[in-house]
């Protein structure tokens, strides 16, 4: 099983992704709430992860406590299958705010661009006021060549 990627980790605990990435949080909090699995009457010296996944909401930008959460976790799902089942669910499910784990790949063409133009990640609640497009000084309406003899 892959570890839980960090940046995955500092995104959710820092509130990206909106709504989506507050119910894969929320998920995963559950998950690390639930009890351990049984253990035939002796319990392992794991940690449920619980500590980590607190210390990561108190400080949502460490990468540091993030790691700290990804190997709890790692270290939990090597021995409860149940938790190992759980995570990778849960993991499946994340792959919706892990797209590219931040990464952005911008590509802007066709000529002059008339209007706001973002580049970035997760954008939300946006409002844009633009004047209309300028006429085409350049005889074709919309080529996007500009008139050079001005």
């Amino acid at each position: 099983m892959d570890p839980v990627s960090v940046g995955l980790l500092v995104a959710l605990a820092g509130g990206v992704a909106g709504e989506v990435g507050r119910q894969t949080w929320a998920g995963l909090s559950a998950l690390v709430r639930r009890p351990l699995g049984r253990y035939g009457g002796q319990a392992p010296a794991v940690g449920s992860g619980e500590v980590e996944l607190a210390r990561l909401a108190a400080d949502p930008g460490d990468h540091g406590r993030a790691q700290a959460l990804s190997t709890a976790l790692a270290v939990r799902a090597a021995v409860d299958e149940d938790f190992r089942a759980a995570l990778a669910a849960w993991q499946e499910q994340a792959a919706v705010v892990r797209a590219g784990d931040g990464a952005v790949t911008s590509h802007v063409s066709g000529g002059t661009q008339n209007g706001p133009v973002l580049q970035g990640r997760d954008f939300t609640n946006l409002t844009f006021t633009a004047a209309p497009a300028p006429p085409s000084t350049s005889g074709e309406a919309g080529d996007g060549t500009a008139d050079s003899t001005r």
